[in-house]
């Protein structure tokens, strides 16, 4: 049972340690085998090891000739990419007409690019050059056995490409969260021009990128009213997901009831309010024996900054990322935060600051839309102190 006291604990919670709350609070699902071709996206379980040297073996870095002793050299052969010259060492005074990529033969000094060389009759002239001179030695990019990259990296084209290159077909990895996202709210139009007293609903497009952007898999979106109470009940209880998110319905007004389900299902709560503007009213909860539920506010420029709070750290620890430490960056704007307060507001890049874009009203997403990031203001900051950054995806 939760009590009163483990509750405030978690009420009102600064928005830094929210981030460290909900991250903490993950319990990751086991990780899983997967084909490289699958495995965009996800996160390494384990490090990427290299099985063997990088390169694996001398390999030249120029079209050319790989060459042995002083010149001019005498041709013996050729050595091509999946072709290695067929003869056992290059004796002095010879050389062997080379692609790059091929296999550098035992006792070459060096390779004597095209361009700065001169054939005739079978041989070959050109400048001295300093041993091994274009030529990439065996583990010069690694030795076997290194670490390429740790545990709790996320899985990209250049790793995928570099685990390739190692010799791996599958990788273990740790899927992205599935998330169910459940908007509520009686006055909400989803298509077109919305009738006076209604409001279009912007989250509902909003939630599938963030989700993503985030590093969760959305499975499934539901539009539910706030009448009758009963529907945001059975729309959680049907989430085959590990994590629901519920916009609006999370403050204490006649129609939000998501505390008052929480509390029946005697929830284990892990942060109930964050002290940042916008974003108040976030929340993220665990009902014994089902998934994280995580609150955002209705207003969709509040509910953006929650998710960047609340939902992303949630969504790393689930993956086994590290939460990591934002980037600090000279805010150049005067923005005021409330005192107690961390004020979210959208930035852009100017030289090696950012500046306030404004548009950043709770329900407005201009800012948002155009800025390069959401900054982290704190109360009592001053034009050109650094502020944490959260990065968007425009």
């Amino acid at each position: 049972m939760v009590t009163a006291a483990d509750q405030a604990t978690r009420r009102d919670v600064a928005w830094a340690t929210a981030r460290r709350f909900a991250h903490a609070s993950a319990e990751p699902a086991p990780p899983v085998r997967t084909p490289l071709g699958r495995a965009a996206g996800l996160t390494l379980a384990e490090d990427l090891v290299a099985p063997t040297p990088l390169p694996a073996f001398d390999t030249s870095a120029m079209d050319g000739y790989a060459v042995a002793g002083d010149g001019p050299w005498t041709l013996t052969g050729s050595a091509r990419p999946g072709r290695p010259w067929p003869g056992e060492r290059l004796e002095n005074g010879h050389a062997v007409e080379i692609s790059t990529g091929a296999v550098v033969p035992p006792g070459a000094w060096a390779v004597l690019p095209v361009e700065s060389a001169t054939t005739t009759d079978g041989r070959v002239a050109g400048p001295v050059l300093e041993r091994g001179k274009h030529i990439r030695h065996t583990g010069e990019d690694t030795p076997a056995g290194a670490s390429l990259a740790p545990a709790g990296t996320p899985v990209g084209p250049a790793l995928l490409g570099l685990a390739a290159s190692c010799g791996y077909d599958e990788l273990l990895v740790r899927r992205a969260p599935a998330v169910r996202a459940i908007v509520t709210g009686d006055e909400l139009a989803q298509h077109g021009l919305p009738a006076p007293g209604r409001v279009r609903d912007a989250l509902g497009p909003l939630l599938p990128p963030l989700v993503a952007e985030l590093g969760g898999r959305l499975d499934d979106l539901v539009h539910v009213p706030d009448e009758p109470v009963s529907a945001l009940a059975k729309a959680v209880d049907a989430a085959d997901a590990e994590v629901v998110v519920v916009t609006g319905s999370t403050s204490v007004g006649v129609t939000d009831g998501l505390r008052r389900l929480l509390a029946e299902r005697d929830a284990r709560w892990i942060v109930d309010s964050v002290a940042s503007r916008p974003g108040h009213p976030a929340l993220l909860a665990r009902p014994r024996g089902g998934p994280y539920v995580v609150g955002l506010p209705g207003n969709p420029f509040a509910a953006l900054t929650a998710a960047h709070t609340l939902l992303g750290p949630l969504l790393a620890g689930l993956s086994c990322r590290p939460l990591g430490a934002l980037p600090q960056v000279p805010l150049l704007s005067r923005v005021r935060a409330p005192a107690g307060r961390t004020r979210i507001v959208p930035v852009v890049w100017d030289g090696a600051g950012v500046r306030a874009v404004g548009g950043d009203r709770p329900a407005f997403l201009n800012g948002a839309a155009l800025g390069d990031a959401l900054a982290a203001v704190p109360h009592g900051h001053e034009p050109g102190e650094p502020v944490p950054l959260m990065l968007l995806r425009r």
